[in-house]
């Protein structure tokens, strides 16, 4: 397949990059020219670059980089423009999106490693799968590895009409389970009901452990998913039924603390895990999995979210927008 041009020259690409660690002003424009794609890359032209919470915890240095600068991003689909001299799975011309390290999605243009390529099918638009497929990958490992999700199990997704939040009631429901949901406003509510969710809570509003225990019938949910943290972990461990999950994702509302184990049990009985979906994703066949149940997910029906679509440059107020939670859905960055 592949098409390699002997004569590849390098390219210009504009790109979002951080010299140091900080809020959304620490984003700036820088140029940079690259190499032609050495053995095991491509070059990929993006056309739609997702905006996702890691984005900013590597901003702010909550999680590491490499080093620093750095071009932020771990999520895009493009157009493959240049093949590295071994290449032969992909052409030119090709769409791909992928999604996971090494960071640098925030740019016009970059090179990627070619195993990180997950080839388009014609039915999946650019930004639909640039939207979610962090969040589908994420998916698929929270309800096939972490908790293997039966129909008929009851489901918690704190913050239900967030990016991944609409990605997993969706796919919950898909796969028959009852899913409830905690939102902040009526409007997101409503937002989270058309895309299945069976029962929403506002969270400002009512007490969410007494609102679950009235919906379970004082037994509590199956499985929990919290990508909010502080807090609202600590509420979400008293959610659920004894000998069940509950999945902790992400710390919006920053760190719980150390935890007692007492919260977990003997009285409670419950597990908690901390899955990573980058460690999923550092095994490729667990990736392209993941990838894949992702575009089957689209293609079945799947509805993407797309709640800001911002120029490249604007990537500070993406992030700006991420950090306020007044976005619903995705944020998109356009080259």
């Amino acid at each position: 397949m592949g098409q390699r041009d002997p004569f590849i020259a390098a390219t210009a690409t504009s790109q979002m990059s951080i010299r140091q660690h900080g809020d959304a002003s620490v984003l700036v424009a820088t140029e940079a020219v690259l190499p032609p794609p050495a053995a095991g890359e491509i070059r990929v032209r993006h056309t739609a670059i997702g905006v996702n919470y890691v984005d900013v915890y590597h901003r702010t240095g909550l999680y590491a980089l490499p080093s620093l600068p750095a071009v932020l991003g771990v999520e895009a689909a493009g157009v493959v423009e240049a093949l590295g001299p071994d290449i032969t799975t992909l052409q030119v011309g090709q769409r791909i999106a992928y999604a996971g390290p090494p960071a640098g999605s925030y740019a016009s243009a970059r090179n990627l490693p070619a195993a990180r390529a997950i080839a388009l099918p014609d039915d999946v638009a650019d930004d639909a799968v640039a939207s979610l497929l962090l969040r589908g990958i994420t998916t698929h490992m929270l309800l096939t590895y972490v908790y293997r999700l039966q129909a008929g199990d009851t489901v918690l997704v704190q913050a239900a009409a967030g990016g991944l939040g609409l990605v997993i009631v969706q796919w919950a429901k898909a796969m028959g389970a009852r899913v409830i949901g905690t939102v902040s406003t009526p409007a997101k509510a409503e937002l989270a009901q058309a895309h299945g969710l069976d029962h929403a809570i506002l969270y400002r509003d009512e007490d969410v452990v007494a609102a679950v225990m009235r919906l379970t019938d004082g037994k509590g949910v199956d499985y929990a998913i919290d990508g909010i943290g502080g807090k609202t972990l600590l509420d979400t461990l008293g959610c659920v039924r004894p000998y069940g999950m509950v999945a902790s994702v992400g710390q919006v509302a920053g760190e719980s603390g150390p935890l007692d184990l007492s919260l977990l049990g003997p009285a409670r009985s419950v597990a908690l895990s901390r899955p990573g979906v980058f460690r999923f994703m550092t095994d490729l066949s667990r990736y392209q999995e993941g990838a894949a149940a992702t575009l089957r997910q689209l293609q079945a029906g799947l509805q993407p979210t797309i709640g800001a679509v911002l120029p490249l440059a604007q990537a500070a107020e993406a992030h700006r927008l991420l950090e306020s939670g007044a976005t619903v859905g995705s944020v998109l960055l356009r080259p």
